[in-house]
């Protein structure tokens, strides 16, 4: 008879009977639930590589201009050179992927997430069996969304923008929202328990299928499909020969001289570039073709990308009631998207990184110790003390007259005192090189904040009736055309310094240029000669220069060696460039 049947004074008394007194066994601690160790570390692996893709992908994202979401968080999300981060951090997801499915596999364990416990998501079954199944959708939901991240990752790495952008980012946030129910799903199928087992290891279980060395082959089998991804990304890397011709081409525009025949151009697709692509902007996309040749002193270059627009109306001038004002907007914060003049850039290295080299730092203020910058989007420069060389063709400030401006990009410069104030713009370690400019501004801005309302500016047509002749149809909106030949600039034979009674006489609603072309390139930034033309939506730029000018802000280019290229392309728009991250291989050849 079960003693429970008894008073307590009985069952006491029962207990001491004879003077000897009975300990009844407590019953076994309930078994504390873990997982197996392969599972723990291909997990946590899994959870680390994904959340830093996310942090860093949503960063990246946040730089866009159409990513409100991204931009809410902003304040969370990591700063710096982030691309690099991005990139490893998705190979240590696709090797962890890879790791896991072999893991599954030799381990025997593909019925634990197998489609057959589908069966209990619907009644009549109960509750903790229901939430097991729906524990299982949401893998296989993880498992659909992580393969789509990866292949519309790999279109982005090769220069796909536009729809593969706009699911990268829609699937990224469902990631991000799968991450917290993917938790809770768990939590409400075993609680804390459930949970606590990913911290607890365990052996693996052994059944008659499972194979030997589960772990060891995982993740070696992850370090083949991840070091296979990288070689193939090797193997099929635009390359330029620079081969060595006799009669150098024309600087005209026009790729029709002979040496150009031994060039193989490389096209590279760029994007993410604002104003390209109407429909979608911020996602435009460009792509660009660039050839190279050399002789015994000079290497020249060719460049050709897709524009639709031919822009040269740089931050125009427009006179109200009240002055002088800049049309352009966001001119306060070095960010024109609408008004302003079409750009070409190419960065040179000897280090194959992300982020053009590793020079690209993301965020508000990743130099909290120096100084922000006006548009708050990140700043160029290196961390090592490398000097990359960087040029930059501007249409209207000397492109189209035969000059590139040669410029680098180094390590931070020490910030003045206006610039921690905000009252200038800090770049950081982009700069130009040494020497003396063609152009400069056609009004006085001495803060940023000038530039929301009326400017004093510098000169004035000198015949407003031949200045208008020149400046061609003036669009009636930012995107419009200007027309072949048409020039937005003053030169000192068509411009007079200000006159208060010569701008009475200017009627109102008048459009000028803002650039003033009235000096000369000398010094380091002379080194680029170069030769432009627009026609039927394509640009064609030529450019020059010694192989070896013996600046330490120019990258030598010695026969025999190899280097890094990165283009961009601005569509009438002053930072928001194209970009692409596998760079142009250069060999030069001896």
């Amino acid at each position: 008879m079960n003693d429970s049947h008894f008073t307590k004074p009985v069952r006491d008394a029962m207990d001491h009977a004879d003077g000897v007194t009975f300990v009844k066994p407590k019953p076994p601690a309930p078994e504390k639930l873990g997982s197996d160790g392969g599972t723990i570390v291909l997990h946590w692996l899994a959870v680390i590589s994904m959340v830093a893709s996310l942090l860093t992908g949503l960063r990246i994202s946040a730089d866009g201009m159409n990513a409100p979401w991204a931009a809410a968080v902003t304040a969370v999300l990591p700063q710096g050179e982030v691309w690099t981060w991005h990139l490893l951090a998705s190979l240590l997801l696709t090797f962890t992927v890879g790791a896991y499915y072999i893991y599954l596999r030799r381990g025997d364990l593909g019925a634990r997430n197998g489609p057959r416990r589908f069966k209990t998501l619907t009644p009549p079954t109960n509750k903790r069996l229901r939430w097991r199944a729906i524990n299982v959708a949401l893998h296989w939901l993880a498992y659909g969304a992580i393969a789509a991240l990866t292949v519309t990752g790999v279109l982005l790495y090769l220069g796909h923008g536009g729809l593969s952008l706009t699911v990268h980012r829609a699937l990224a946030w469902t990631m991000v929202f799968y991450i917290a129910i993917h938790t809770l799903a768990h939590f409400l199928y075993g609680g804390i328990a459930q949970l606590l087992r990913l911290f607890r290891p365990r052996p693996l279980a052994q059944t008659p299928d499972s194979k030997t060395w589960p772990m060891a082959f995982a993740l070696g089998m992850g370090t083949v499909v991840a070091g296979g991804l990288y070689a193939a990304d090797m193997g099929i890397r635009d390359t330029i020969n620079v081969a060595k011709v006799k009669t150098a081409p024309a600087l005209d525009g026009v790729l029709d001289d002979p040496a150009w025949e031994w060039a193989r151009p490389a096209t590279t697709r760029t994007h993410q570039g604002a104003n390209l692509g109407a429909t979608n902007p911020g996602e435009g996309i460009s792509q660009v073709t660039t050839r190279a040749v050399r002789d015994e002193t000079n290497i020249y270059f060719a460049f050709q990308w897709q524009d639709p627009t031919r822009s040269l109306m740089r931050n125009p001038l427009i006179k109200k009631a009240d002055g002088w004002h800049v049309m352009a907007k966001r001119a306060a914060e070095a960010d024109v998207v609408d008004y302003y003049e079409d750009k070409f850039a190419v960065l040179f290295a000897h280090a194959d990184k992300a982020g053009g080299a590793g020079s690209t730092f993301l965020g508000e203020d990743p130099l909290p110790t120096y100084a922000k910058s006006p548009h708050r989007r990140g700043m160029h420069y290196t961390d090592d003390g490398r000097m990359l060389d960087l040029w930059q063709w501007k249409a209207t400030r000397g492109g189209l007259l035969g000059h590139t401006d040669d410029m680098h990009i180094g390590p931070p410069k020490a910030a003045s005192a206006a610039q921690k104030l905000g009252d200038k713009r800090y770049a950081a370690g982009y700069d130009a090189d040494p020497g003396k400019k063609i152009y400069e501004y056609n009004y006085k801005t001495p803060t940023r904040a000038a530039y929301n309302g009326p400017v004093a500016i510098k000169r004035l047509p000198l015949d407003l009736a031949a200045m208008r002749v020149q400046l061609g149809t003036v669009p009636t909106h930012a995107d419009g055309q200007n027309d072949e030949g048409s020039q937005w600039w003053f030169t000192r034979e068509n411009s007079i310094p200000y006159d208060p009674a010569l701008d009475a006489a200017i009627p109102i609603g008048t459009i000028l240029p803002s650039t003033l072309n009235i000096h000369s390139y000398a010094g380091d930034r002379a080194d680029l000669s170069s030769g432009a033309q627009w026609k039927d939506g394509v640009w064609t730029l030529e450019v020059a220069r010694k192989l070896d000018t013996k600046s330490a802000f120019d990258t030598a280019f010695i026969p025999g060696t190899r280097l890094y290229a990165w283009v961009s392309v601005f569509d009438h728009n002053q930072i928001r460039h194209t970009r692409h991250q596998r760079p142009i291989t250069l060999n030069i050849e001896p």
